[in-house]
């Protein structure tokens, strides 16, 4: 299950599709998740203006908060050992293998923390939207995956195969398995790289207090647009700084 050059070049194109095609279920089923969680929990039916109600489903948004918020300190952790510039470039890199940080935990903290995102921001999705969100989220990251385990273990060899034997892929560990290393990490460019994220959690939080959702879809569509000019303008300049004579 490895993804194409395609895929891995237009990653960022591709997650927005799946955000989308999740986002649009709701003609299909018109119950939002969160909403039915309440619903589950309280055993009550739909109805915001009962203040027990109304309550639980702050609650529940409140926790899609604190998901979306915990994936995005794992990305800028992750960020911090392998660098921005190497997460959003349409390139794979695979010239070193990092093993310190989050890396001890888990080969893929910035790929889990997507996930992890998806789970929180799809509780303001539809029942049917929030498993198309996860469901496809995680697959198409283990696409991801496999095309840069594959790179690394052709550029890598036994020393990422003895990586791979003590860490595990996706799911966390729930302690260090190799020793840390001695990278510092660069805390201040990864928060500038992740900070989408960041942004995103704080539209959710925001929702969770408000239920104001169509300020929230603003916001959404506001950080994306400002992180997709920020992210592809800054490309552009070390492209044209590359191509500068030395």
């Amino acid at each position: 299950m490895r993804a194409t050059e395609f895929e891995f070049r237009y990653r960022f194109w591709i997650n927005g599709l799946i955000f989308w095609a999740a986002f649009s279920c709701y003609p299909i089923d018109h119950v939002n998740a969160a909403v039915a969680i309440a619903q589950w929990i309280t055993g009550m039916s739909a109805d915001l203006h009962s203040a027990h109600f109304r309550a639980v489903v702050q609650l529940v948004f409140a926790s899609a908060a604190a998901l979306t918020f915990a994936a995005a300190m794992i990305r800028t952790w992750g960020t911090a050992y392998l660098r921005s510039d190497v997460v959003h470039d349409l390139d794979l890199h695979n010239e070193a293998l990092v093993a310190d940080g989050p890396y001890r935990y888990v080969r893929n903290p910035l790929y889990f923390g997507t996930v992890l995102m998806g789970a929180g921001i799809g509780l303001m999705a539809s029942r049917l939207g929030w498993f198309v969100l996860v469901i496809l989220l995680y697959f198409f990251h283990r696409r991801l995956i496999g095309r840069e385990e594959a790179e690394l273990r052709k550029t890598q060899g036994e020393s990422y195969e003895t990586y791979c034997a003590r860490v595990p892929r996706f799911w966390p560990a729930p302690w260090p398995r190799v020793a840390a290393g001695r990278m510092k990490p660069r805390w201040k460019q990864a928060f500038q790289g992740e900070s989408l994220i960041w942004a995103l959690a704080v539209v959710v939080a925001f929702f969770a207090v408000t239920l104001q959702q169509h300020a929230a879809y603003e916001g959404i569509g506001v950080a994306l647009t400002v992180y997709a000019i920020v992210v592809f303008g800054l490309r552009r300049w070390r492209h044209k700084q590359a191509a500068l004579p030395r």
